[in-house]
């Protein structure tokens, strides 16, 4: 039942007559609607129901996107790892193509577009299809605490600062400091998966380095040598940058919450005026997928050269110190910002960008759609 349908059920006595709560997405709360004396409606909505539902969603809502995103996702880490940035850079240099530092924007976004779609092509044909699905394994086993987590943070982090700090009222300050600590929690939570999915993707220039076969057998592996060279410390390189990453995901949440919102009160301006129409149909039925999407590329695009620092700090790449012993090349986040500026200026900071933005979009469509799905498929009370 929409907010105007509450509204509406008031009798002809003025008297309010209860009714379902609007729900929310994240955690599964009722939303309190407002009476006319300014306090909210008590829920009498059972909380841990609900969140295990949303828990479940989100879940699923990650591993539907992740998997039918995967092979854009190796493209994105490989594009983004200083191993396949000089593969490109010599197969430039080879064709007479100069750097995109050097070319007008123009000519560089094409040439960056054309590298993606080529290596798209080289992985299977040289390494077979199963590559494109490389670290799948770890990215799955990560998705489903990842959104787990972050849901249920979200939502209670939502829930708790609003009716501390704001009476019970969201507001956008609200939702980026739920955000925010949702992203906090849920990246420190996670990063020892993420760093072993970032290093089985990267695992084919490791071997290509020293001429042998791979360096991991599998995820296992991956995080047993991890610890026996780096310590626990290892598992989690690149958590700096994921900390800079909570401004992605605080900022699509703000986005989404703001579209969310602009979404309801046109819903309701519409029932007020008598019924919707087909464009009214059409809108909601496309407005929230529309709305997330939109939300993840602008948040996307705009914090994204975080990503390849991360991705940078996680691969830990070596090179020879003045004594001829080999070092870390990237030490800390500031610092491989700084290098990767020097040494490939810009473009660098961008390597990725192309497959990135075209598996985050639907990615993020997919995910709160399957989610959406879910929870009515689960029967949490919550409309679509």
């Amino acid at each position: 039942m929409t907010t105007s349908q509450a509204r509406a059920s008031q009798t002809a006595s003025g008297t309010t007559v209860q009714s379902p709560l609007p729900q929310s997405r994240e955690l599964g709360d009722g939303v309190p609607e407002q009476m006319s004396s300014g306090h909210p409606v008590a829920s009498n909505s059972s909380t841990q129901s609900k969140s295990w539902a949303h828990f479940v969603a989100g879940g699923i809502g990650g591993l539907a996107s992740t998997t039918l995103t995967s092979p854009l996702d190796v493209l994105k880490t490989r594009l983004q790892s200083d191993f396949y940035q000089s593969q490109l850079a010599a197969s430039r240099s080879a064709r007479g193509i100069p750097s995109p530092n050097t070319l007008p924007f123009i000519r560089a976004s094409l040439l960056h577009f054309r590298e993606t779609f080529s290596l798209l092509a080289l992985v299977p044909r040289t390494e077979g299809w199963r590559a494109l699905f490389k670290g799948l394994g770890p990215n799955l086993v990560g998705v489903v605490p990842a959104r787990a987590i972050n849901f249920f943070a979200y939502g209670n982090g939502k829930r708790l600062i609003s009716r501390k700090f704001n009476d019970g009222k969201e507001a956008a300050w609200v939702h980026l400091l739920a955000a925010a600590q949702a992203g906090i929690v849920t990246g420190t939570a996670t990063n020892p998966i993420w760093l072993v999915k970032t290093r089985l993707q990267l695992d084919k220039q490791r071997s290509g380095a020293d001429g042998g076969g791979r360096q991991y057998k599998n995820a296992l592996d991956c995080t047993m040598q991890t610890v026996r060279h780096e310590g626990v410390r290892g598992l989690y390189r690149g958590l700096s940058a994921s900390y800079l990453g909570v401004t992605e995901s605080t900022l699509q949440w703000v986005l989404y919450e703001q579209a969310k919102s602009w979404l309801s009160a046109r819903e309701e301006r519409v029932l007020l005026r008598g019924g919707k129409t087909w464009v009214d149909e059409s809108i909601d039925w496309a407005g929230k997928g529309g709305a997330a999407g939109a939300a993840k590329f602008v948040a996307a695009l705009a914090t994204y050269p975080h990503e390849v620092v991360r991705t940078r700090l996680r691969q830990a790449p070596t090179t020879k110190s003045a004594t001829g012993m080999p070092i870390l090349k990237y030490t800390g986040l500031a610092q491989c910002f700084k290098l990767i500026w020097k040494e490939e200026g810009m473009v660098g900071l961008y390597g990725g960008l192309t497959p990135h933005m075209l598996r985050v979009v639907p990615s993020a469509v997919i995910m709160f759609a399957t989610y959406e799905y879910m929870l009515r498929l689960l029967d949490d009370g919550v409309s679509a």
